[in-house]
């Protein structure tokens, strides 16, 4: 690659996919602080409203069919993005064959086993789990998937990020029962993520198609998982009539918002400020999690659960060299295009901070 580009691609999310293309600008060229940062506090607050939207969708339906109706609704979300922009669906084979395991591993799965985890849990520790993902990328891309090496601050990251899961879990009084498993099941989500990301860097990094064309397609692939899984799990579903209006809402404000909507907001951020700055809204997302579900739900939180996520968050922070990068004043500010096909990548890390699919659960 040549030293003036630096190509910048953030993949998989809670929607699905990321593609990102840059080009270079100077530092004239970056936009104001007010210019992009009520996209990203916007970003952050429809992903950390997505826990609630989940609880309360489980009130009334099963966690699967939970994650049912909001693949169908986000689908149907890009999919009409899709023919605003004249933009076709993947067509290659392969791809879909890569598009359907990322639809069972990357959305059907983890979107499940945060519905689960949240009957057993307040929404806003499932948001604090949603924040341990890019420490489960990391290890998982060094150790399968290989793309990636250990250095110093990501060792030191992973130590300390596993020092915060340890708080937030409050080992030192004991966990057991149906909060246990509950917390296992967001860590299981996390950790499905975790897969997902590396998997996508190794195996359609390459893919000409775009972002909302492999979206679509993991979401399509993710509907199609689910009608076969979610009757054989949870039998028949109600009837929309038998729905109270606030769940059916609450189901469709998941895919059409956290997952259409955030999408779109999630390419713009990038486009302006780039996917490692873009990446930023991972800290934010557990915030106001934590804000709605006491909030809006009465939910109560343990003092050690902040500051658990606070030592987790700390830990991604370390583990992407945020602390080392930030003390250094940048010679270039990259802003994206996502006009043309991309020829490098951020690493895993970086890439499941910016993915879209995490933060929404």
């Amino acid at each position: 690659m040549a030293e003036n580009r630096q190509p910048i691609v953030g993949r998989i999310g809670h929607a699905g996919s990321v593609t990102t293309t840059a080009r270079p600008q100077s530092t004239t060229d970056s936009p104001a602080l007010r210019v992009w940062l009520p996209g990203l506090v916007a970003l952050a607050a429809i992903w950390g409203c997505s826990f609630l939207f989940i609880e309360v969708g489980i009130r009334e339906l099963h966690p699967t069919y939970v994650t049912l109706g909001r693949v169908v609704t986000g689908a149907l979300t890009l999919l009409v993005i899709l023919a605003i922009r004249r933009d076709p669906l993947p067509r290659s084979p392969r791809l879909w064959v890569h598009l359907f395991l990322l639809g069972a591993v990357g959305v059907a799965l983890p979107f499940t086993l945060f519905g689960y985890g949240e009957q057993r849990i307040p929404s806003l520790l499932a948001g604090i789990w949603n924040g341990t993902t890019p420490l489960v990328v990391l290890p998982i891309a060094v150790l399968v998937f290989r793309t990636e090496r250990f250095t110093v601050h990501r060792l030191a990251g992973l130590v300390l990020g596993f020092i915060g899961v340890l708080v937030v879990l409050g080992v030192w009084q004991g966990v057991g029962g149906g909060e246990l498993s509950g917390q296992l099941m967001c860590l299981g989500a996390a950790a499905c993520y975790g897969v997902a990301i590396p998997y996508q860097k190794r195996f359609i990094t390459d893919a000409k198609e775009s972002g909302p064309a492999l979206s679509a397609g993991m979401l399509i692939a993710a509907t199609a998982w689910l009608l076969v899984a979610a009757p054989i799990v949870a039998g028949a579903p109600p009837a929309p009539t038998d729905l109270s209006l606030e769940v059916v809402v609450s189901v469709v404000a998941l895919g059409a918002l956290g997952t259409g909507l955030a999408f779109v907001i999630h390419m713009h951020n990038i486009r302006l400020i780039g996917a490692s700055r873009a990446a930023t809204v991972t800290y934010l997302v557990p915030v106001f999690a934590v804000i709605v579900g006491v909030s809006v739900l009465g939910e109560t939180i343990e003092w050690y659960q902040p500051l658990g996520a606070l030592i987790v968050l700390a830990g991604v922070a370390v583990s992407q060299d945020r602390v080392r990068k930030a003390a250094k004043k940048p010679e270039q500010v990259v802003a994206p295009d996502c006009s043309r096909p991309c020829d490098g990548q951020v690493d895993e890390a970086e890439a499941a901070a910016a993915a879209p699919a995490r933060p929404s659960g």
